[in-house]
């Protein structure tokens, strides 16, 4: 699946901005991610369940994070 990213450039940006833009992008988008997931070789399957709970974990705090902002409003 490939994914296109533009960035163009706003009124007195400069070229710096511009590019932590793209790469900001890039990171969303999972570019990176997904290329050397293709590529790499051999995970071991410990390691893929290391990995596995570790970004549910993250994705727990950030979840809750969001819960409890939520409440406190």
């Amino acid at each position: 699946m490939a994914v296109n990213v533009t960035v163009r450039p706003r009124r007195s940006e400069n070229s710096e901005r511009l590019i932590r833009r793209f790469i900001k992008k890039c990171k969303k988008e999972k570019i990176l991610e997904t290329y050397r997931a293709r590529t790499d070789h051999y995970i071991k399957p410990s390691v893929k369940k290391k990995l596995k709970s570790k970004k549910a974990r993250r994705e727990k705090q950030k979840s809750d994070k969001k819960r409890q902002s939520k409440m406190f409003r």
